[in-house]
C-alpha cells in the first residue's frame, strides 16, 4: 500500500537522539542489506534514518476516534499457556526480557501498568487497505529495553507472541531507532479501556511509523539480538518470511 503521511518533528528526549545516530549505519552494513531489505525498502529505510528518525506520527483527538476498529490477524490465540493466562486475569503471566541485555528480566502486567505510561490516538495503517485510529495507553518501549540495559553489540528487538499460523508462533522485528522512538509503546489499554483480547491482550506494540502488520499482538517475550538471521527464515517477522513483506514496513 502506497501512502504518504506528513510528520513533524521534534526533539526527542532520554538520549534517543545519540542512540538513534549509533544505528543509522545499519541500513548499510553489508549482512542487514542484502538479508532483509529489498531495492525500494532500502531506500525507505535510508532516507528515513537520514531525514525523519526523529519525526512523529500525526497525533489525533478523541473527536478522531474511529467508531469501529478492525481486528486483524489471530483474534485468540490457540495456545493453551495463553488460554490459562486469559482465565486467570494474567495475575501470573510475565513479560521476559532477555538476549543482549545486561539483566534479563521479567515485569508482571501489573508492574507495566505502574510504570510512566505514555497515551497517543493515532492512526493504524493496514497493508490491505484500510485505516483506523486508537487511543493507546502503555509504556514505552525505551523505559523497559533501559532497564534491561542493551549489550553493545545489540541491533534489533525480537517480539514473540502467543499467536501462531499454522503452528508457527508470530513474531516480528525492529531496530533500535524504532524501538527507542518515543511512540514506541508496549500497549496494555486501547480507547481508555483494556486491551480486548482481538487486539491483543495483554500486551502489543505500537511502532506508530510502520504499517499494521508490524505492530505485533499478544506479546509474551521481547528479545535483544545483534541479527535477525535466527529469527524464523531470517528476514526478521512472519510475513516477511511467508509472503515476502517488506522488513521495513516505513509509512
Amino acid at each position: 500500500m502506497a501512502r504518504l503521511i506528513a510528520r513533524r518533528a521534534v526533539l526527542a528526549g532520554l538520549g534517543f537522539s545519540a542512540i538513534a545516530g549509533g544505528t543509522a549505519g545499519l541500513a548499510f552494513s553489508p549482512d542487514f542489506r542484502e538479508m532483509v531489505l529489498g531495492t525500494g525498502e532500502r531506500l525507505a529505510y535510508g532516507t528515513h534514518r537520514l531525514i525523519g528518525r526523529n519525526a512523529l506520527a500525526p497525533e489525533f483527538t478523541e473527536a478522531d476516534l474511529s467508531p469501529d476498529f478492525r481486528t486483524n490477524g489471530n483474534t485468540m490465540p490457540r495456545s493453551e499457556v495463553y488460554r490459562r493466562h486469559l482465565e486467570s486475569g494474567f495475575s501470573d503471566w510475565a513479560l521476559r526480557v532477555d538476549g543482549l541485555v545486561n539483566t534479563p528480566m521479567a515485569f508482571t502486567l501489573d508492574a507495566l501498568k505502574a510504570m510512566p505510561a505514555r497515551t497517543q490516538i493515532t492512526r493504524h495503517d493496514c497493508v490491505e487497505g484500510w485505516s483506523a485510529i486508537g487511543k493507546w495507553t502503555g509504556v514505552p518501549l525505551a523505559q523497559i529495553l533501559t532497564r534491561a540495559g542493551l549489550l553493545p553489540a545489540a541491533r534489533f528487538v525480537v517480539f514473540h507472541c502467543a499467536d501462531d499460523f499454522g503452528g508457527m508462533a508470530y513474531y516480528e522485528s525492529i531496530d533500535l531507532v524504532d524501538a527507542f522512538h518515543p511512540q514506541t509503546l508496549l500497549a496494555y489499554a486501547m480507547n481508555d479501556r483494556p486491551l480486548p483480547v482481538g487486539h491483543g491482550m495483554p500486551l502489543r506494540l505500537r511502532v506508530e511509523r510502520q504499517l499494521g502488520y508490524k505492530q505485533a499482538k499478544y506479546i509474551m517475550r521481547i528479545e535483544v539480538t545483534s541479527t535477525l538471521a535466527r529469527t524464523g527464515l531470517g528476514k526478521g517477522g512472519y510475513w516477511e518470511d511467508q509472503i515476502g513483506y517488506d522488513w521495513y514496513a516505513g509509512i
